[in-house]
């Protein structure tokens, strides 16, 4: 009989349902598992359910029972995968369930800020449509998306799915070619060219140590055209003193975030300090969590699981994704 523990069940949205594996086995389940309870809750347990409770080498040595990790997300950075590779530990994560969730978030945060939602939102309750005697009042400039050149960062599915939804508005999407890379062929725009061109800049890609900081001052700086920048990936992805800077220094236009860098942020964080500007939205990582998609996770979560104790295990990770 397989011990399956999942350690932070919190991290899916209460309506959502969690279905029993159709197999013998014992489900224990903890709302969620700070790191010092993370070995003890373990112990004895053959499959592992974790969205973003760090499974580092130091603990998974100490769990031999451990088989599966099944991360209840598409990004496994709170993996050691190096470690499970090396010692028998097969790790398995989500995949395509949001291919409408975060894009149609993507968009939102865009047209917010190209349209100055927040800014009116804020000189609407502020009285500023009474002062202003007429019906309609001009305080912040308002851009269309159509014609706008869309920098997309990451090709994969949502990346992909993104630039559908680009295309359907009228804008130009560039897929960005690979930082440092050359040669990438005529589908993608030379690194340095998008970050010169393009109106809207919108990361897809996974946080790796190649990938971890991969905006900052210099790319800022070159970024001729004063664009949006959305994030609706990882925190990381993004240097968040810089972005302060750039905004600043009015290198960029806005910024609509729905990730940090250390989450939650702590309050006297980068992100935090500019999250009531007008021209900064910053959601709570919530881009991925509509009920749909999160009903396809959990269900593909299990089917992860229940495929794995079958012997034709799906979505496995390497020590590389």
């Amino acid at each position: 009989m397989h011990k399956i523990v999942f350690l932070d069940r919190e991290t899916i949205a209460p309506q959502i349902r969690l279905r029993s594996p159709a197999f013998a086995h014992e489900l224990v389940v903890h709302d969620r598992t700070a790191p010092e309870q993370i070995v003890e809750r373990l112990a004895g347990a053959s499959i592992a359910i974790t969205n973003k409770v760090p499974l580092s080498a130091a603990v998974l040595a100490q769990l031999p029972a451990l088989r599966l990790v099944a991360v209840a997300a598409t990004g496994t950075d709170c993996v050691d995968k190096a470690y499970c590779q090396q010692n028998g530990i097969a790790v398995a994560n989500i995949r395509g369930y949001a291919v409408n969730t975060v894009p149609e978030h993507t968009f939102a945060l865009m047209l917010a800020l190209r349209r100055n939602l927040v800014a009116y939102r804020d000189d609407v309750l502020a009285g500023e449509w009474q002062r202003s005697g007429q019906f309609c009042f001009f305080n912040h400039a308002i851009h269309d998306l159509r014609g706008a050149r869309l920098g997309i960062i990451g090709e994969g599915v949502l990346g992909q799915r993104v630039a559908d939804i680009a295309r359907a508005f009228g804008m130009v999407p560039l897929f960005a070619a690979r930082k440092g890379k050359t040669g990438a062929g005529r589908l993608y725009t030379p690194w340095d060219e998008m970050l010169a061109t393009s109106d809207i800049i919108t990361l897809h890609c996974p946080l790796t140590p190649q990938t971890r900081g991969m905006i900052a001052m210099p790319e800022f700086r070159a970024m001729t055209r004063r664009p949006l920048i959305i994030n609706t990936g990882r925190g990381g992805l993004v240097d968040e003193a810089a972005l302060v800077q750039a905004l600043d220094e009015g290198l960029i236009a806005g910024a609509g975030f729905d990730v940090a860098d250390g989450e939650p942020p702590a309050a006297d964080s980068p992100m935090m300090r500019i999250a009531a500007r007008p021209n900064v939205i910053l959601t709570p990582h919530v881009a991925w969590a509509s009920d749909e998609a999160q009903q396809t996770l959990a269900d593909q979560l299990i089917d992860n699981i229940e495929n794995f104790v079958a012997g034709r295990p799906t979505n496995l990770v390497d020590s590389a994704y």
